[in-house]
């Protein structure tokens, strides 16, 4: 990524958000960490699956200020065919706290996404993607862990219907975490990992547990 972002003169960084509590994983409030954690040099964000990497140098990932650039579009994303967004994403800070970022009830793999869509729509903002890529479902080196966590993909009893609902108020506003640690570390040039332990609210979502 250092390399890819350099040749294309991108000044940015590379924050890793690594969970450390005992809860199940939780991407969007993963997300709304990086977003409070990057500090007030950078003026948008790349939400970038870990396991996707850019070949094509055509690739935009400028600065999204007429509307969040879904990079990974459907067209291109080697595995997943996302009709809403996913993948990788570039939207202003200032577009992502309009949305009050996304939601905090997706403990698990999935669908924070389509809910987050649907509040860049409520935000009037709108959806932009890569124009005359040619490469196609090459453009992006895919190296997904094949592994299967049972208990990051399974659906538990209130999960199954809430997991479709829009999370109206919670977000940025109602995020709870603290950093354990901080670290510089060199891949391929300069990341800094970010050790976090998020809180649950056990009453709203208890889904965070699995026994």
């Amino acid at each position: 990524m250092h390399n890819f972002l350099n040749k294309k003169k991108i000044r940015h960084k590379i924050l890793v958000v690594n969970q450390v509590d005992h809860y199940r994983f939780n991407r969007a409030s993963l997300i709304n960490v990086g977003h409070l954690e990057s500090g007030n040099d950078t003026d948008y964000l790349a939400m970038h699956d870990v396991d996707l990497l850019p070949l094509n140098e055509a690739l935009d990932y400028g600065f999204p200020g007429d509307g969040p650039f879904h990079v990974a579009s459907p067209d291109l994303h080697p595995l997943y065919h996302y009709q809403t967004y996913g993948g990788i994403l570039l939207l202003t800070k200032k577009h992502y706290d309009l949305c009050n970022g996304m939601s905090n009830r997706f403990w698990g793999w999935g669908r924070e996404d389509d809910e987050f869509y649907r509040r860049l729509k409520k935000a009037e903002l709108q959806l932009f993607r890569p124009s005359g890529i040619t490469t196609g479902y090459k453009t992006f080196l895919h190296i997904h862990d094949p592994a299967w966590r049972k208990r990051d993909q399974k659906r538990v009893a209130a999960q199954k219907q809430e997991q479709f609902k829009v999370d109206p108020e919670g977000g940025l506003s109602n995020l709870r975490y603290e950093v354990e640690a901080r670290q510089e570390v060199l891949v391929g040039g300069p990341c800094t990992v970010i050790n976090t332990r998020l809180e649950c609210d056990q009453k709203r979502t208890p889904w965070c547990l699995l026994a």
